[in-house]
């Protein structure tokens, strides 16, 4: 067997988890999110799919990784904002997100945010990740057919208030407790998700 090339799991180091890092990455620009799955990584990083399990619990988890937010799970916002009744679902899911990034302080927020922004790879990513992992769930737990409007706007308003609160500081709205902010902003994000909203 000398001479032929040994198959199998290969040590789950450093090495291979930025190989697999740069296999997902090339796999998620190439093919979108939605189309990649962890075999298709594991076969073009040179490894199996446990080796990737390994680092990686599943796509999500890849693709955030990829982003460089190392232990931070966006999905996480949409499944706390959608574990309750939908009157109320704009003032949890602005206080998850702001718990989400204020865990370092924004620091998280500041660091990857430009960096995606400057990849036009990474950034036509970033929309189809949000719609199937953050905005996806809350389009299902609406469950009316101008629900994608809703979230969009819903993104819109989100998107501000990272800006303001993270990227570029707007006291004193910047150093507000979670519980606070969601309470001030909540109710707007709630009249987007389920108030009236104007005629074509």
């Amino acid at each position: 067997m000398t001479g032929e090339a040994r198959r199998g799991r290969r040590p789950a180091g450093q090495d291979t988890r930025e190989q697999v890092l740069a296999a997902a990455r090339a796999e998620f620009v190439e093919h979108g999110y939605e189309a990649v799955s962890v075999r298709g990584v594991a076969r073009r990083a040179g490894v199996d799919p446990g080796t990737v399990r390994h680092w990686f619990d599943d796509k999500r988890h890849l693709f955030t990784a990829s982003l460089g937010l190392a232990g931070v799970d966006p999905s996480t916002i949409a499944r706390a904002a959608t574990d309750g009744p939908v009157e109320g679902l704009g003032e949890r899911l602005v206080r998850a997100a702001i718990e989400v990034w204020d865990a370092d302080a924004g620091g998280t927020v500041r660091l990857v945010f430009p960096a995606v922004l400057a990849d036009p790879g990474l950034r036509a990513l970033l929309p189809q990740f949000l719609g199937a992992e953050v905005l996806g769930p809350i389009v299902q737990r609406l469950g009316v057919s101008d629900a994608r409007l809703r979230t969009s706007l819903v993104a819109s308003q989100m998107a501000g208030l990272l800006m303001t609160r993270y990227m570029v500081p707007i006291e004193p709205l910047a150093s507000q407790p979670p519980g606070r902010v969601a309470a001030l902003v909540g109710p707007t994000l709630q009249r987007y998700l389920t108030g009236e909203l104007p005629a074509d």
